[in-house]
């Protein structure tokens, strides 16, 4: 785990973390013993270098163990590899893995540090390590020594670079989808809370109406509204419990079964209290339904009214629930004032979140006008394996 800190200049710095910090240790320890081997065996292969003695071995410890601290002090990781390669190529000792443990260093600053930060200290480096191109024990490399140096400090560079903007790139991907994924929940609660709490307040909006009409003349039959009132804004309220409790996860907080197809009846008969005349027709035979499908075409029957309720003025409704092999349809028809039953599709949260259920289970909604008067809901949604 590696957590971000500051520098004293106000730069992220990299925290070790005991996994990070053990991981650099070993990988010191690595080094230092491969330095050691690797060392006498390239001696071989320079008869014109110095051989490798104590000063040499010290450089080659100083490089490789500086590597323990490269995540938290990238820049002094880098300063001590730095100085201790170049005094060992000036020293004229043969070439070997002492430039692994600067390469290290290097890609270290690229990786965890910012850009301008990476390329200041890199090109320090740069500079310390061609030293020995002129400057040697022995017969300086001069200018053709310039491209092979140079590459010790680009090559790790720009793989450093590289990995950095990949796993950057990768987090805010990851972060987007995040925000994809709790945006896309908002608007799924959102549009719960909608359905629940929308039908609800029209039903409640029609009897308050019913009571202050009736209140002066007859106060008895305003009870009656009144208390129809209490019981619908009862109703709303489990309801919406019983959806927030769903949206946490929390059975235990549950009041109600989820809103279903076999609810529909009590919701005609509340709304028959309201004043609209609802008629209910069921075809096919009933069973059971995915809970998502009947949750859905719930919904669909309770927008449809609530739209009726509150556009068509002095109507009825008609709702047909058909039992498919395929599926299950249901359809809310109404006698409202030339389609005010409902807006036009799309309009409102409503209607758009009634299409965007029956679209996310792969089902066809149909809303418009309906000849002679008055508009049609009509929506199929798969019932798939249901038992």
């Amino acid at each position: 785990m590696m957590i971000r800190g500051r520098d004293t200049d106000g730069g992220p710095r990299p925290v070790d973390g005991p996994r990070s910090l053990s991981a650099d240790v070993a990988l010191a320890l690595g080094l230092l013993v491969f330095g050691y081997f690797g060392t006498i065996a390239a001696a071989d292969n320079y008869p014109g270098a110095t051989w490798p003695d104590a000063p040499a071995f010290i450089l080659i410890a100083v490089a490789a163990l500086a590597l323990s601290v490269r995540r938290r002090w990238p820049l002094v990781t880098l300063a001590l590899s730095t100085v201790a390669t170049s005094a060992y190529l000036v020293a004229n000792y043969p070439y070997g893995p002492i430039l692994v443990s600067f390469f290290v260093a290097v890609y270290t600053v690229a990786r965890h540090l910012p850009i301008r930060r990476a390329v200041l200290g890199c090109a320090a480096a740069l500079a310390a390590l061609l030293v020995h191109v002129f400057v040697s024990l022995h017969e300086p490399v001069g200018l053709p020594g310039l491209l092979p140096g140079s590459a010790w400090v680009v090559v790790p560079f720009a793989v450093g670079v590289t990995v950095r903007n990949n796993r950057e790139a990768a987090a805010r991907d990851r972060i987007a989808q995040a925000r994809r994924l709790a945006d896309d929940e908002r608007l799924r609660i959102a549009q719960e809370v909608h359905d629940v709490v929308g039908h609800g307040l029209a039903a409640i909006n029609m009897q308050a109406e019913i009571a202050l009409h009736l209140l002066a003349k007859r106060p008895e039959q305003a009870e009656t509204a009144l208390t129809a009132i209490s019981r619908t804004s009862r109703q709303a309220l489990d309801e919406l419990r019983v959806t927030l409790s769903i949206v946490r996860r929390d059975a235990a907080v549950e009041r109600a079964p989820v809103p279903g197809l076999d609810q529909v009846a009590a919701l005609a008969a509340r709304l028959r209290q309201t004043g609209l005349a609802v008629t209910l027709e069921v075809t096919g035979e009933r069973r059971a339904l995915p809970v998502v499908v009947d949750l859905a075409a719930y919904r669909v029957v309770q927008e449809s009214l609530t739209n009726v309720l509150r556009h068509a003025g002095a109507a009825t409704a008609t709702v047909r629930i058909g039992y498919l092999p395929d599926g299950v349809t249901v359809e809310v028809l109404d006698t409202g004032h030339g389609g005010a039953g409902a807006a036009a599709p799309g309009d409102g949260h409503g209607l758009t979140g009634m299409r965007e259920r029956v679209d996310a289970l792969g089902g066809v909604l149909e809303v418009g006008p309906r000849p002679g008067g008055g508009f049609r809901v009509f929506a199929w949604l798969p019932s798939g394996q249901a038992g």
